[in-house]
């Protein structure tokens, strides 16, 4: 008999490991809230018509598409069927698809309920997606985003606000990380002044996998896109420009003079990070003119975080997306948004053991079972003490004491309450302290201070 599995790049999560990703999860909801973001759900499909040509030509391909309910082969001609071509059957077999990220689908929501949305309007959400991906170290097939947007604003405290918002969740983390800084305008002037500007994509695409490539490699894919000799060359000292922020922007502004788009970057720019200046970030914020950002919905700002400690991809990444919701039908609503990737921060916690011992909301006092008498009394209690906030259990049967003492350590409980004949005269609780061995006898009042 097959040994039963789960589909590569997926995972189980144990009770501990939903625990931990919980402590994540609420880090991040209660900094969205801190700023005033509500909470959205979209569903994990949408019509395919909604997730095509929103990710470019990469994307497109990563997406899991879903057949059509009943005979899929309907409106199919058999010669159609025997050509064997993927692309084609798919277009017309397939109607729907998983969603790949949560930023298309919020688009396709704000479009839909424009009439009930005040604006600005901020949102967050925390929801699975699926890629196509080939599965690595950090890559998932299917992994969770914790998106925070603003839409119908152009202001650039929006971008600050952001900024400010990763900072406080990987210091309430406890992750060292780099918050790194560009803008897509400015490499559209970066491309104009080489002489490539209709190979923009190209090129954000290639210089984004620079981290993961190196330099040479990168260069061979300029190449391979056509890019000339000239250009490639003109492209170096940009892609290495060294020093800090106000020296790279300093030097940015003499290179992209003759560019109007690209100066209005770097105005940008220049606006968040002066106003980040006045605020005391945790995290270093570096202007990175390598990062990219991929997807071909950005259009102004861009940011990616880097952790310090750990050897893993970007672990959040954002930026302003001015042209999404036109492709639904809204034109003129700019957005600005983030998404954090909870299961490589997840991995990153694991790293580096930064959960606090309270996080993963472990049983805190288990009850032993002694028998029907016991049960009985002891119920109301386990009541008052669950009504103090204190995470109790009771073993479910009276079964021999080591088995139930096994369990608490298993579980890894740290208190365990004895009460049998003699506890019940004496309407007390015998208390033993699992790491120390300690016991002691208390009543229900003395153990809910022990706890609280």
């Amino acid at each position: 008999m097959q040994k039963p599995s789960i589909p590569k790049g997926t995972r189980d999560f144990s009770p501990e490991e939903m625990a931990k990703r919980n402590y994540i999860f609420n880090t991040i909801r209660e900094v969205y809230h801190l700023y005033g973001f509500q909470q959205i759900e979209t569903p994990a499909m949408e019509n395919l018509s909604t997730l095509m040509g929103k990710y470019g030509e990469e994307g497109d391909k990563l997406l899991f598409k879903i057949l059509n309910s009943g005979d899929c082969f309907a409106g199919l001609t058999d010669e159609e069927i025997q050509e064997r071509n993927a692309i084609k059957f798919a277009g017309k077999a397939c109607e729907k698809g998983l969603r790949y990220d949560l930023t298309v689908p919020f688009a396709r929501f704000v479009v839909q309920h424009r009439n009930e949305i005040s604006f600005p309007f901020k949102r967050y959400q925390i929801q699975p997606v699926w890629r196509a991906d080939r599965p690595q170290k950090g890559r998932y097939r299917e992994f969770y985003q914790c998106d925070g947007d603003v839409v119908g604003s152009d202001s650039l405290l929006n971008e600050v606000e952001l900024i400010q918002i990763m900072d406080e969740v990987f210091n309430r983390l406890g992750i060292r990380v780099c918050i790194k800084i560009n803008n897509r305008k400015i490499l559209s002037g970066i491309a104009e002044i080489i002489g490539e500007a209709d190979k923009i994509i190209d090129i954000t695409i290639a210089i984004d996998k620079l981290d993961k490539i190196g330099l040479d490699n990168v260069n061979e894919e300029l190449r391979s896109k056509g890019l000339s000799e000239e250009a490639i060359t003109k492209l170096q000292p940009i892609i290495e420009l060294k020093g800090n922020n106000q020296e790279k922007i300093a030097t940015l502004k003499t290179l992209l003079a003759a560019s109007e788009i690209g100066l209005k970057g770097i105005e940008e720019l220049e606006f968040i990070l002066k106003r980040i200046e006045s605020l005391s970030l945790y995290a270093q914020l570096e202007l990175d003119l390598t990062l990219a950002r991929g997807l071909n919905y950005y259009t102004g700002a861009i940011f990616e975080v880097k952790a310090l400690d750990v050897q893993i991809g970007s672990i959040t990444g954002g930026g302003r997306y001015d042209n999404l919701t036109g492709v639904f039908g809204m034109a003129g609503v700019s957005g600005v948004g983030i998404s954090f990737g909870a299961d490589r921060i997840f991995d990153v916690l694991n790293q580096l053991d930064l959960y606090p011992a309270d996080s993963l909301k472990t049983t805190q006092l288990m009850f032993v079972n002694f028998g029907e008498k016991e049960e009985a009394y002891l119920l109301p209690i386990i009541s008052q003490i669950r009504k103090a906030g204190i995470r109790t259990e009771i073993y479910p049967e009276a079964g021999k004491m080591k088995k139930q003492m096994s369990y608490a350590d298993t579980k890894k409980i740290p208190f365990v309450a004895l009460v049998g004949e003699n506890e019940i005269n004496e309407n007390k609780i015998n208390l033993k302290n699992m790491l120390t061995g300690e016991q002691k006898l208390v009543t229900t009042e003395e153990l809910i201070k022990t706890f609280c």
